[in-house]
Formats: C-alpha cells, structure tokens, sequence
C-alpha cells in the first residue's frame, strides 16, 4: 500500500566553501494520513532540517519527499508550518494574519464572505475569535501561537509541520497548547509532523516517535509506538503503565545517544 507521505531515502549535505558536512543521511520514513508522528534527538541531529525538507524550504541532497504520489520539493499550501517563533506580522491583526492565509489560499475558491466565516472559524477552533481584533504586541506568547496554528490550519494542509511550537512557552501555557493540539488532531483527523525535544510531549501527542542518532549523518535509530487509545487525558496518562513505559524508551535511547558522544 502507498503511504500517505514519503520520505524516501533523504541524504541532507550542506557545503561550505571545500567543506561538506552531512547533515541527514538515508532517512527513509512513511507517515499515513491521520497519523501523528513525532520526531525526537539530541541538538545537532537534523530534526528540524528534516522538517524544512518535508516542507520544501530546504532540498534533499538525494532522495525526496513524495506526498500523495506527488513528488514535493518546494513550498506548497498543502505542507503548513508553524514555527517555534510565531512569525505573525505585527502591524495586522490576529484576524488579518490568518485572513491573509486565507485569501493566499482561497482567494479564487471562496467568495469574500466564505473566507470571512472561514478565518473566523479557524480563531474559534484555538479559542482566539475574542481576540481577534488586537495585533501580535497586544497578547501573550502563548495566544500568538493558537494564532499560528490557526493560520495552519486554515490553509487546510494535507501536512501539519510543528517545528518545536510549545519551546518558548512557560510549562502551564505548554500544556494547555499540547491539549488543544491533542483536541484538534482528535476532531479534525490531521496528519501532524511535529520535532520536539520533550519526551512527555512525544509519548502524549504521537502515534509514532522517530528517535535520530546523533549527527553529523544522523539515521533514524529507532521508532516507537505508542498504543495508546485516543482520545487521551494527561492527568490519566501520569500512572499509566504503557505510557511510562514508552517515556522509559525514548529516556534510555536519548541517554545511550548522549554517554555515546560523551565516549567520542
């Protein structure tokens, strides 16, 4: 059966001058449609290089990434990004940014009205429509995120790229950002590719986590399963045996990956 999304056998090397480093080497990996993957490792692994290639602001060496039989390698409206940094335009409103998305998008599809309802149910489904009219400087870092992935998602992306969104968040704010995503992934049915550093974030939100070794020429090392029934409740997921038991995992491959560049 084809997957939904491919990266197939992706080597990433970047050059500079006479020197060439390789970032990414053979990562080959399918992610189904609805399937919430995440992808875990130490600094320097190449998550988020994985992550730019998945969404056509970086090419592959060799190899690609094919998306619905389609090959992809540049940036497209079906692969939505949302960054750790919020990136919101600051002289427009919470409305504006996300109607600008939507008008990119939409703007030969739907009539004037549509992508009027259309940005406003996107704000509705963060909890920002009482927000809407005040611009990025006005609100907490937390609400310009549920901004940017409304924006995401209001470009209704066969892709959803997270590139560490919840980093720069205090912990609380993280966790009510982790609940909504874990909520809207639940009722929308989207394809998530999310890079994180927190292993409680990877075992809570994913199906899948893909563990990197470490760089330069990072592999996927191991992937994990997470069985865990959805929808899930953090506070029930604290004692649970197989979610502490995928957490123990993640912690011993992260581990052994770390005493192994202490080694070297």
């Amino acid at each position: 059966m084809t997957s939904y999304c491919k990266i197939d056998h992706v080597d990433k090397v970047f050059t500079r001058g006479s020197t060439e480093t390789c970032v990414l080497k053979d990562i080959t990996l399918d992610i189904e449609k609805g399937e919430y993957v995440s992808i875990i490792g130490h600094s320097g692994c190449g998550k988020s290089t994985l992550l730019n290639i998945v969404a056509g602001l970086t090419q592959a060496t060799i190899g690609g990434v094919i998306l619905e039989g389609k090959h992809v390698d540049e940036p497209g409206p079906d692969r939505a990004v949302v960054f750790q940094n919020h990136s919101l335009l600051p002289w427009l409103t919470v409305y504006d940014n996300v109607r600008l998305a939507v008008d990119k998008v939409f703007g030969s599809k739907k009539s004037r009205s549509e992508r009027d309802e259309w940005t406003l149910h996107n704000l509705n489904l963060v909890q920002m429509t009482h927000a809407k009219d005040k611009r990025p400087s006005e609100i907490s870092g937390g609400m310009k995120q549920r901004v940017g992935l409304a924006r995401a998602l209001a470009m209704e992306p066969k892709v959803l790229l997270l590139d560490e969104p919840f980093g720069a968040l205090d912990a609380l704010t993280r966790a009510h950002l982790q609940d909504t995503v874990m909520g809207l992934h639940q009722k929308l049915g989207n394809t998530v590719m999310m890079i994180t550093h927190d292993v409680d974030e990877a075992v809570l939100l994913s199906d899948r986590i893909i563990m990197m070794t470490n760089g330069p020429a990072a592999q996927i090392g191991e992937i994990l399963t997470v069985p865990i029934a959805r929808p899930r409740k953090r506070l029930e997921l604290v004692t649970d045996a197989t979610f502490l038991k995928c957490r123990q995992r993640v912690l011993e491959f992260l581990y052994e990956r770390h005493r192994f560049v202490e080694a070297a």
